[in-house]
């Protein structure tokens, strides 16, 4: 009977453990969400060392006193404070050899016997070196490391799934080596930087953009490394949301990729989508990100395989697809209204780039401009540059577009086994299904949680603003009604001028 109650407990808690764990990244979106569920999840989980620099003149350790301040450890300080006293900051650096750790720093790591390596630059088109520098060297840097840790088991790289973005379906493999690092080291040192920035698409061809060619570049270097004693895993998740249920739903930070169309649609700015709606939309709740990452660990330790193995981390069996995202964006969004948005929710999908031009300057560059030059005419002081804020939906549609024009499909074997592999237990605690998402209610939730955790807005306001959007609608159906009228003019003056020319050309005949 205790053999049968043993083999029922939740395996991910039991694997955890009395474990240390080293982890890079912490402080962005899924680094707060991966110790958030280690200390929620894994109660004897023994410490989690957060690799922190100083920035800002914050020194690591104030910096780790304000990380567990965050609001994603709410919910652990309701139940067990005492989780966050296993934090540990580590001053180091992903860019410096070992991450720029000392030597007794070092020796403090001995009994690590996982390591993370979440810390990326995930702007697309960073500066080559830059990019080289935070998406590859790091990597090395941390392998390096993990060599000279005794007790590591395993090493797990946080790519992407679009790595090999080039390609229309994507295995469960490390794929070629897009360039050879000692060339454009050389390249680098060798070429003025005018030049470089004027070769780099063909150089990084066929990669889109930096971002996804240092990705890629690091899965090899991973693959490559010969560790002696530990596994190497590479994760590649979609595009990360905000959360489906942990630390509760809706949980987002920052406004980057999807959250910024969120917020941009909500916030009545963004009204024109470049892609093609009947594509599916790769998006992928954080909670399920990092669960699985969880997960993949575990697996990846129990194999005790010496060859990568590799996660692809996507929803292929439940997609949504950018209409549904945009009609339940659109409905969530009027439910649930931001306070004092600029416009009526709104918004149209539009593949044809031409025409998604035309219709972003006439329904969002040119109000915006219209908006803020009207502002200072008339004195008025404005919370945000209309302008700056037109500029940054460009910038974020010029992101998007990439993803939202394409399609990709994707083996995900090893992914789908981990729920498998596991005890039924561990699914009562642990969220490994993609394929169970309420995509309508994942992204009600996105909405208000991007009004409650970015835009620090109450929900008490909910019913005046609600009040308000109603008579922005009010004001978008006469706005429509009145353009369309000037459009049905227009047309007919340009019908009565060419049928007069006609009428001219057949009396001369």
């Amino acid at each position: 009977m205790v053999m049968l109650k043993e083999s029922l407990e939740p395996q991910l808690p039991r694997f955890y453990a009395g474990r240390e764990l080293l982890i890079t990244g912490a402080t962005g979106f899924m680094g707060k969400v991966l110790v958030e569920r280690l200390l929620s999840t894994c109660p004897d989980v023994a410490r989690l060392h957060l690799l922190l620099r100083a920035k800002r003149g914050r020194a690591p350790a104030d910096r780790l006193q304000l990380l567990k301040q965050s609001q994603v450890f709410d919910n652990v300080r309701a139940v067990c404070p005492h989780q966050l006293d296993k934090l540990r900051a580590v001053a180091g650096d992903v860019t410096e050899p070992l991450l720029g750790l000392r030597a007794d720093d070092i020796a403090s790591l001995r009994e690590v016997s996982v390591v993370v390596h979440n810390a990326a630059v995930v702007r697309f088109w960073e500066p080559l070196r830059a990019a080289l520098a935070n998406n590859v060297a790091s990597v090395q840097h941390a392998l390096r490391l993990a060599d000279q840790l005794p007790a590591v088991q395993v090493l797990m790289y946080v790519s992407t799934a679009f790595s090999n973005a080039e390609l229309s379906h994507v295995e469960e493999r490390v794929y070629a080596a897009p360039a050879k690092l000692a060339h454009l080291h050389l390249l680098l040192d060798a070429l003025p930087p005018d030049l470089l920035h004027d070769i780099l698409p063909r150089l990084i061809s066929p990669k889109p953009n930096t971002y996804v060619f240092t990705k890629a570049l690091a899965e090899v270097c991973v693959h490559e490394h010969r560790a002696a004693h530990y596994a190497r895993l590479i994760f590649r998740p979609s595009i990360v949301a905000s959360s489906h249920r942990a630390p509760f739903p809706g949980w987002v930070e920052g406004a980057s990729g999807a959250t910024g169309a969120v917020l941009g649609i909500a916030g009545g700015a963004l009204h024109v989508f470049h892609n093609r709606m009947q594509l599916r939309a790769d998006l992928l709740p954080v909670d399920l990100a990092i669960d699985n990452m969880i997960a993949a660990v575990w697996d990846t330790a129990t194999h005790k395989e010496r060859e990568t193995r590799v996660y692809n981390c996507v929803s292929q069996d439940n997609p949504l697809t950018w209409l549904q995202f945009r009609a339940s964006l659109l409905r969530a969004a009027r439910d649930h209204p931001c306070q004092r948005p600029l416009y009526y929710p709104f918004a149209v999908g539009i593949g044809n780039r031409y025409v998604y031009k035309t219709l972003a300057f006439l329904l969002q560059t040119a109000p915006l401009y219209a908006g803020e030059y009207l502002a200072r005419l008339c004195g008025i002081k404005m919370k945000m540059s209309l302008i700056g804020l037109s500029v940054r939906m460009r910038a974020m549609d010029s992101v998007l577009s990439f993803f939202a024009l394409r399609e990709w499909s994707f083996s995900c074997d090893n992914t789908r086994r981990l729920a498998q592999r596991l005890q039924h237990s561990d699914g009562h605690i642990y969220h490994l299904d993609i394929n169970k998402i309420n995509w309508d209610e994942h992204i009600r939730n996105f909405v208000m949680g991007a009004r409650r955790y970015i835009l620090r807005q109450s929900d008490d306001t909910l019913p005046q603003d609600r009040r308000y959007v109603t008579r922005l609608r009010y004001i978008h159906y006469g706005v429509t009604l009145l353009l369309s009228l000037c459009c049905y003019k227009l047309l007919a003056f340009v019908a009565a001028l060419v049928l007069s020319r006609k009428a001219r050309q057949h009396c001369k005949c």
